[in-house]
């Protein structure tokens, strides 16, 4: 899989590199809007949050798409497509002879056009790999994190913690709610527009960074912190193991979910655009 998808849009004629650059740079600022406002509502203690987390990195990933989407548009201006005006400078005739020698012709120019076309790609596919694979990969990493992470942190949030787990440490007011409705809409909209794979071993990061969360408050707590983010994270109760081994297993549907959304996209878009989607993997 190379870095040039990173950048590419998956609806090849309806949605241009400009498109995917435009749709991630909107996201990362409103997301980063709301990240601010919360810090200033609050304080650096909101980072103590899993959901703060996630939406960090899910502006990380924004940041770094915009960047390499940029960086595609760029090499997409360098390298135009084919024009396809040479298909109109075949007569079409109406006898059934010259019908048929003009759409030998038709079709003798959109193999060529296809052909340097993949020329074309294939060139800026060897220099995004060059000058920004590592970010490239670095990318599909951190949005294959987020798109688990994203679930997991929603559904506990809209399942859990609302009805039943809220208290004085988590203001549950328009702010925590755009913030945990807009994490997913701007991934969701970024998956139906990239051309990034979803592996099912990427799952492993998912896992990983979650880790990485309850070893952070294990230490915090070790070192004087009182109270925990989240109840169901609390070491001091009996049900502590059931609850951690829950948690862990949760990660599997998580993911599995946001697979299914990366399913239903390379399904459907190719009946809704048979000649323009470009199908992950």
């Amino acid at each position: 899989m190379s870095a040039l998808r990173s950048y590419g849009p998956a609806v090849g004629k309806g949605c241009t590199p400009g498109g995917s650059w435009a749709t991630r740079f909107i996201s990362f600022l409103v997301m980063g809007g709301l990240l601010l406002t919360d810090l200033l509502d609050w304080d650096a203690t909101i980072f103590v949050y899993y959901t703060e987390w996630t939406f960090l990195l899910a502006l990380v990933y924004f940041a770094l798409g915009t960047v390499i989407s940029a960086y595609g548009c760029w090499l997409s201006s360098k390298n135009p497509a084919a024009s396809e005006n040479a298909k109109n400078s075949v007569p079409m005739k109406r006898d059934v002879e010259d019908i048929g020698t003009a759409a030998t012709s038709i079709t003798y120019m959109e193999d060529e056009s296809t052909s340097a076309v993949s020329l074309q790609s294939h060139s800026a596919e060897e220099a995004i790999l060059e000058r920004a694979g590592f970010w490239g990969y670095l990318m599909q990493i951190i949005y294959q994190t987020c798109a688990g992470a994203i679930v997991l942190t929603d559904i506990v949030f809209w399942c859990l913690i609302v009805p039943f787990l809220s208290n004085t440490h988590l203001g549950l007011n328009a702010l925590m709610g755009c913030i945990h409705s807009f994490n997913a809409v701007f991934i969701v909209l970024d998956t139906l527009l990239n051309n990034l794979p979803f592996p099912w071993f990427r799952i492993a990061y998912f896992v990983q960074w979650s880790c990485i969360y309850a070893i952070f408050q294990w230490i915090i707590h070790a070192c004087g912190f009182t109270w925990w983010p989240y109840s169901f994270l609390e070491l001091d109760t009996p049900w502590a193991p059931l609850w951690y081994f829950l948690v862990a297993v949760i990660h599997i549907p998580c993911y599995g979910i946001y697979a299914l959304i990366f399913k239903a996209k390379n399904t459907i878009f190719p009946r809704l655009f048979p000649r323009a989607f470009v199908r992950s993997f």
